[in-house]
């Protein structure tokens, strides 16, 4: 529900959501220094990559902070909801490319990034249709484990060198298996969900 601060109404009385909020601000911040993942292949050195994987990391989390913010400030929008998961989409689907383009996910790893792409862009349509009927898709609690699982391979496979001793490259490659599983499987729930009426405005 919208408070009082999120709401405007025009002269004809229809109240419209006021974007500019810290929350969205954040969600566009994540989204305007996603293009940094591209300067990867030029900084493949042991201590650039951990500069570009605790970075990726970093940025990544600001999506507990939006979330917390709208909520305890009461926020919460529809413009919201549908931007902080296509925030989280384009940083996601950028680092898996940039990391294919280096080699740092060997060929047999390539099906398993397809896999997690065709998904995200599967379920943001199915996000665009369901928001054309009124209905807004929210993150389930299968979505928010891929979305951990996604975040922690991601974040060793940008790393890439060992570190105190750990396997980063290794460990990063397991982790991609895991996340690579709990991402198709909640999106069989997504649509799942929507086919059968169970998501309704």
């Amino acid at each position: 529900m919208l408070t009082s601060a999120d709401r405007a109404t025009n002269a004809v009385g229809a109240v419209t959501e006021n974007f500019w909020n810290l929350p969205n601000a954040i969600t566009l911040l994540r989204i305007g220094l996603t293009p940094f993942l591209l300067m990867l292949p030029w900084f493949e050195g042991a201590a650039w990559s951990a500069i570009m994987g605790f970075g990726f990391l970093a940025i990544s989390l600001t999506d507990l902070l939006d979330g917390y913010l709208a909520r305890r400030h009461g926020t919460e929008s529809r413009i919201g909801k549908l931007l902080d998961p296509l925030a989280d989409k384009l940083l996601v689907m950028t680092a898996f490319v940039m990391l294919v383009a280096v080699d740092r996910i060997p060929s047999w790893g390539l099906p398993l990034v397809i896999a997690i792409l065709g998904r995200e862009i599967a379920v943001t349509a199915l996000r665009a249709m369901a928001s054309a009927e009124g209905i807004v898709v929210e993150a389930a609690p299968l979505g928010k484990w891929k979305t951990g699982f996604q975040l922690a391979a991601l974040t060793a496979l940008l790393v890439h060198f060992p570190l105190l001793g750990l396997p980063v490259q290794q460990l990063g490659l397991v982790l991609l298996i895991v996340a690579t599983v709990l991402t198709v499987w909640s999106g069989y729930e997504y649509f799942a969900l929507y086919l059968t009426g169970r998501i309704r405005p």
